[in-house]
């Protein structure tokens, strides 16, 4: 397990240049994780993320017990088992199960509790615990415990059920990750999953797009510095200015200066949140970048402006950019366990003590951006037809604010439709630009006075930036990308079930969509593939409603 970042040697950490991002968290600077030069072998001397072990409880494959690395290990570095069935002794696995509540507390399954539980045993014996495999399935309950005390047998089965363990162990209030921490009073009830479960740690990751002046030159190069430069005395600036100038290629100190005082004038107002973070993207994207004018990581080109479409699409289009280069940086901010992000008051913490400091990423890729009419989309969301199509969805995020006891958030019905509209588009840009469909992302851009979609390609690894998707801005190889994406997308293998579905995904924050028509891998989609309705953008088979999707006509008039 991963340590809180009290313990990480921030020092060799290089820094992360995305002063709006770090702003909006309320930190000095973000910065991508450290690691070791020219070996992936930890040792004592590693000065890469340092982490711990856990579980604690292990099993030997040979002598079949069960106990910590202390009882069963040659060594505190080797993972083997002191057993003399094998002559350099067993490698030892980490037990399956672990014991995890939703505050973020996680501790080890109670193996002794839950096979000693209401039964009989000697209190003062030795309690020598195996775990064998019967052979039958690959299940828990093919998992069998036993203990030299003598009481009966007993496997894992429904170990995993809701509150399994209320009558065995409460919640200890550990957090193994801060070394540190003492344990929190915590009257949550356990739940047991598997250790590699995907809910036993949910990211809360924000993100930005880098955008003028912050994608420059000159601004990644006052950020670098930027900790020094904001603390020197104005007598003292100029000299530092001089310094950083000498040291780099192309740039002046009276450069460095005007870069320094726009910061300063930037970080002594307001305090910038997600929403403002999205509608600085989206001017920048509508405004766009010439490639000439300078070597910074945004460039966007305009290819369409003004619904100036010379080709067939979607009256409701607007804007057309070929986005060729742009930097994504992505932050950790927290996490939580059972369940997803949902809000800052709810996530566990990533260190003891309040830091300046967050561990981020940053990637390239390039993209293609569509600008859609919002007023356009306003009068299509008061009709009847989508204004039922939000009753259903709201209803079922009032159910679930409820069931959580989280207050409810507002359903977007246009944010649902271009939500869809959005897997649409990753759906056939896979076809056409040759890249996976797990490469692709999307961005959405919704609010009462914006409407757009960026897709694109920031990814680490192979298939990130070939330009094949921002080729794909071409208004004519565009055209043709939405209008096969749509015409195929408009019937799905599942009809009629799929277009009837009023609720489906998780949380019942679906109506029709499913992996046989808009289902983006998770990789792909920002909201966890929820908010989505393919009957928005085409209709539904009632006879009432068949032209009621925003692409409705469009598509027929394909036909």
């Amino acid at each position: 397990m991963i340590v809180g970042l009290d313990d990480w040697n921030k020092d060799r950490a290089p820094v992360v240049s995305e002063p709006r991002l770090a702003r909006s968290l309320g930190v000095l600077v973000l910065k991508s994780p450290p690691a070791s030069e020219g070996s992936f072998v930890r040792s004592k001397k590693s000065k890469d993320v340092p982490v711990i072990r856990f579980p604690r409880q292990q099993v030997c494959p040979v002598c079949r017990r069960i106990g910590t690395h202390r009882d069963l290990g040659l060594d505190w570095n080797a993972a083997q088992c002191k057993c003399q069935q094998k002559k350099d002794g067993a490698s030892l696995s980490p037990f399956r199960l672990v014991a995890v509540c939703p505050r973020g507390h996680i501790d080890d399954f109670p193996v002794f509790g839950w096979l000693h539980a209401g039964q009989e045993y000697a209190r003062d014996s030795e309690h020598r615990m195996t775990m064998k495999a019967l052979g039958r399935t690959s299940s828990l309950d093919d998992l069998e415990l036993n203990c030299s005390c003598g009481v009966r047998s007993r496997t894992l089965d429904k170990a995993t059920d809701a509150a399994s363990l209320k009558n065995i162990k409460s919640c200890s209030g550990r957090r193994p990750w801060l070394r540190d921490a003492e344990p929190e009073e915590c009257r949550e009830v356990l739940s047991v999953v598997q250790r590699g479960a995907s809910n036993v740690w949910f990211p809360s990751v924000r993100s930005t797009i880098s955008i003028p002046p912050y994608s420059e030159k000159i601004a990644k190069l006052v950020d670098k510095h930027w900790v020094i430069l904001s603390s020197l005395p104005s007598d003292a600036l100029r000299g530092a200015a001089e310094r950083i100038a000498k040291a780099a290629s192309k740039v002046t100190t009276d450069d460095i200066l005007s870069e320094v005082t726009r910061r300063h004038d930037e970080e002594s107002g307001e305090s910038v949140n997600e929403e403002e973070l999205r509608r600085q993207e989206f001017r920048a994207l509508m405004e766009g970048r010439d490639p000439s004018l300078g070597d910074g990581d945004f460039v966007c080109e305009v290819t369409v402006s003004g619904s100036d479409f010379d080709v067939d699409v979607p009256e409701i289009f607007t804007d057309l950019r070929k986005v060729t280069r742009l930097r994504e940086v992505r932050a950790l901010r927290g996490f939580t366990r059972l369940k997803g992000d949902e809000g800052a008051d709810e996530l566990c913490q990533l260190s003891m003590c309040v830091t300046d400091w967050l561990p981020a990423i940053e990637v390239i890729g390039e993209g293609i951006f569509l600008g859609m009419d919002r007023g356009a989309l306003d009068d299509w969301a008061a009709e009847p037809f989508a204004q039922k199509r939000l009753a259903m969805l709201q209803a079922s995020a009032d159910y679930q604010a409820a069931e959580f006891g989280r207050p409810a958030k507002p359903v977007d019905i246009v944010k649902v439709a271009l939500h869809t509209f959005a897997h649409v588009l990753i759906d056939q840009l896979s076809l056409d630009a040759g890249y996976p469909a797990s490469s692709l992302r999307e961005r959405l851009y919704v609010d009462p006075e914006m409407a757009g979609i960026l897709i694109y390609t920031a990814s680490s690894d192979s298939a990130g930036s070939l330009g094949g998707v921002a080729s794909q801005a071409d208004p004519d190889r565009f055209a043709a990308a939405v209008r096969e994406g749509l015409k195929r997308l408009s019937w799905c293998s599942s009809d009629p079930v799929c277009i009837e579905t009023e609720a489906s995904g998780t949380d019942a924050m679906n109506l029709a969509a499913c992996h046989a028509c808009v289902l983006a891998p998770e990789t792909s989609c920002e909201l966890n593939n929820t908010l989505l309705d393919r009957a928005l953008l085409f209709g539904t088979h009632d006879p009432d409603e068949e032209d009621a999707g925003i692409f409705s006509t469009f598509v027929q008039d394909l036909d």
